[in-house]
């Protein structure tokens, strides 16, 4: 993938906030009608309606970024290489100290395409990725606790927590594999919080080939069902 320096990013000034997590939007995100058929060689879904081609993150038709991580629950290594040819991947990026309820929002969005996958029979043919860039709070224990408060299955063999082993190389990979900069700030609002983060709310969909399907840059404020929908198109047809 050509990776794009963030400085280049459509509006990127507007979507950082200093008040924990951010929702932001470029437009309304990649959004399509979900059908096939008229994307790229290596897409299955539509071009979406509003072109991220120039964001700095990954947007339709790029690779999704080659990462591997380790899962503290399970004490294995997973790398989004692994999937490919097996299972798309629908991946977010979060800490469990988000003060503002967007961490949760988007972890929802993928605890969501969980169920339906389990009722719906697809459970076998999606990885559901969720990374920390807070390592130093975020512990395996503290993620085994995030996923029962949110109702995720961490247990199931399509959910991944990935943990980079410190916060220099959580912040490498935020800032120059997925195009987004990561920095601490401080969290004087709140008191439980010595610091916290302003990010992006940026969800990836890929296909089993390892092609962005879809970037949802408001990914704390989509309609789960939409993504739900994407999910299950790229994965059947």
């Amino acid at each position: 993938m050509d990776r794009r320096t963030y400085l280049g990013t459509v509006g990127i000034a507007g979507l950082t906030s200093v008040a924990g997590c951010l929702d932001g939007t470029i437009g309304g995100g990649e959004t399509g009608n979900g059908s096939s058929g008229s994307g790229t060689p290596n897409t299955i879904l539509e071009p979406p309606e509003t072109d991220l081609s120039e964001s700095s993150h990954p947007s339709y038709g790029d690779e999704l970024p080659s990462l591997s991580l380790p899962d503290p629950l399970i004490d294995e290594t997973i790398s989004t290489d692994q999937f490919e040819d097996e299972r798309a991947v629908l991946m977010t990026f979060i800490y469990t100290n988000c003060p503002d309820g967007m961490c949760p929002a988007l972890t929802l969005r993928l605890r969501r395409t969980q169920e339906v996958a389990a009722e719906n029979g697809f459970s076998d043919d999606v990885a559901l990725l969720e990374m920390t860039f807070d390592p130093e709070r975020d512990t395996e224990s503290k993620l085994r606790t995030f996923a029962d408060e949110q109702g995720v299955d961490a247990e199931a063999d399509n959910w991944h927590f990935l943990r980079p082993e410190t916060y220099d190389r959580a912040k490498t990979i935020m800032t120059e594999d997925i195009g987004l900069p990561l920095k601490k700030t401080d969290a004087p609002d709140y008191d439980h919080l010595e610091y916290m983060f302003p990010h992006y709310n940026l969800i990836l969909l890929a296909n089993k080939r390892g092609i962005v399907e879809r970037a949802y840059p408001n990914g704390a404020s989509i309609d789960p069902s939409k993504v739900v929908e994407d999910v299950e198109t790229v994965v059947t047809e």
